[in-house]
């Protein structure tokens, strides 16, 4: 089977076909998260984007590495995962003040 965009994604397989065979594209993503807001309604805002966050960030606060992290996500630089580190300092001092006897 031949997918579309093989420029983009040269010989990678997807893990996520549509119901003709080929990659979901980022618009059906959003589609279908949307689809499921709408279902549970829920008002906050919620995007593909918001769960890409959520994966990244409840990853690295249950011990994963920056590199496995930043491989999952498909990024190219260290310093741009490095921006999901932010809410996993905030969260590891919040545990440190709340447990050290010194904080």
């Amino acid at each position: 089977m031949e997918y579309r965009n093989t420029k983009r994604w040269g010989d990678r397989k997807a893990l996520f076909l549509n119901k003709s065979g080929n990659r979901l594209t980022d618009r059906s993503i959003r589609r279908i998260v949307e689809k499921y807001i709408k279902l549970l309604s829920i008002r906050e805002r919620i995007s593909p984007h918001t769960l890409r966050h959520s994966f990244a960030t409840h990853l690295l606060n249950n011990g994963a590495d920056l590199r496995s992290v930043q491989e999952l996500l498909g990024h190219k630089n260290l310093s741009t995962t490095q921006i999901y580190t932010h809410v996993t300092m905030d969260r590891l001092k919040a545990v440190y003040d709340r447990t050290h006897p010194r904080a």
